[in-house]
């Protein structure tokens, strides 16, 4: 995939991933570029996390992306900030920007000292052009494959995403690594204004295990090569690439079979609707009954009580795989073809609640045996 004007981006594998796989990418931005960043809520953040606020409290400009994969320079104590800023510093020095106009991130192992000395001895030979896909491959961990989407603009403008997240993903900012750019023009304010409502709606209705990771962050830049675009266009778009990447973040969550992709409609607000979303779609019982094809309908209804969204029983209603299944109370249906519906890639729940015009989305993924067998076995 091709990134908008504006941007060029490169990888090299440094030594980081003992799989010897791409460990180490950058991205290089227009000087003029604008940005939104918005970060994980995890108080045990990790160093790239409190630059990355800092930087943007401190209303830089910023030239550069550097992510690093396989160690997340986490709870390594002074050295983890000093690596951190090392980081930054050998990447402004390939990108010829600034440190400080440089935004850092690392995902990986938590309480491993980064071997800084392999970037040193690396970061030089990674080569920048227009091509994403190199970028995408070096910021996975845990994943199975890329996760990159984009949306045209008028005037020839896009907007182009790419993400990684597979384990350690439950809402409370962005939930992995997400980087977003385009190349129309938005004012900053703008951006930073609207992107974490963006985020709320999508990134943040993601959960895999109920776990919020340290280093997550999610990032918007805009080079404005191309143009002032329609605000309602530009931003129906910015969503669109946020939620596709979302979907293939939890289809690819570890070890999982099936996507689960629940719609609720009929909240009281939107706020409620996406909570009552979240709740069925992290549901381990949900899950678990997702994995084993079961309709197990009370489940959900369970799910949707302790979420905290406001609704009676007697009015609500949920489908599964478009199939009715409750109506102000248990309804007929054959248990036997609603399971063979479920033998899909995706299982779809829509709940209306009937008290509002609130609507949210939230997806998941199925809990298998891959998933504890993986993090059984994460450093060992």
């Amino acid at each position: 995939m091709r990134l908008p004007a504006g941007f060029m981006a490169g990888a090299v594998a440094s030594g980081i991933k003992p799989s010897g796989r791409p460990d180490l990418a950058l991205v290089r931005f227009d000087p003029a570029a604008q940005w939104a960043y918005v970060a994980t809520t995890n108080r045990a953040a990790a160093p790239c996390v409190l630059r990355g606020r800092n930087l943007l409290a401190g209303g830089r400009a910023l030239g550069g992306l550097v992510v690093n994969a396989g160690n997340a320079n986490c709870a390594t104590g002074e050295r983890g900030v000093a690596d951190d800023l090392r980081l930054a510093e050998l990447a402004a020095e390939r990108l010829g920007r600034e440190p400080q106009a440089v935004l850092t991130a690392s995902t990986g192992v938590i309480g491993v000292p980064l071997p800084i000395e392999k970037i040193e001895a690396h970061i030089a030979a990674i080569e920048l052009t227009s091509g994403l896909d190199a970028f995408a491959e070096a910021i996975l961990t845990t994943d199975t494959r890329v996760k990159m989407s984009e949306q045209p603009l008028p005037g020839g403008a896009r907007v182009v995403g790419v993400a990684k997240g597979s384990g350690m993903i439950h809402p409370n900012m962005a939930t992995m690594l997400a980087y977003l750019f385009t190349d129309a023009h938005v004012d900053a304010s703008e951006l930073r204004s609207r992107w974490p409502e963006v985020v709320s709606a999508t990134f943040n209705q993601v959960t895999v295990d109920g776990d919020t990771s340290t280093n997550d962050m999610a990032l918007l830049a805009a080079s404005g090569l191309a143009g002032p675009v329609p605000s309602g266009a530009f931003w129906e778009a910015v969503r669109a690439v946020a939620r596709d990447l979302a979907r293939q973040i939890a289809r690819d969550g570890e070890g999982a079979e099936k996507l689960i992709a629940v719609r609720v409609r009929g909240a009281v607000s939107d706020e409620e609707a996406r909570a009552a979303a979240r709740a069925v779609a992290g549901s381990m019982l949900w899950k678990a009954a997702v994995h084993g094809n079961d309709p197990n309908w009370g489940r959900i209804l369970v799910a949707l009580g302790y979420s905290g969204a406001r609704f009676e029983p007697e009015r609500l209603e949920i489908r599964l795989q478009d199939v009715v299944i409750y109506d102000g109370g248990a309804v007929p249906y054959s248990g036997i073809a609603l399971s063979q519906a479920m033998q899909a890639e995706e299982v779809r729940v829509d709940v209306d609640l009937r008290g509002g015009e609130g609507a949210g989305e939230a997806w998941g993924c199925d809990l298998t045996e891959k998933y504890v067998k993986i993090n059984a076995e994460y450093t060992t």
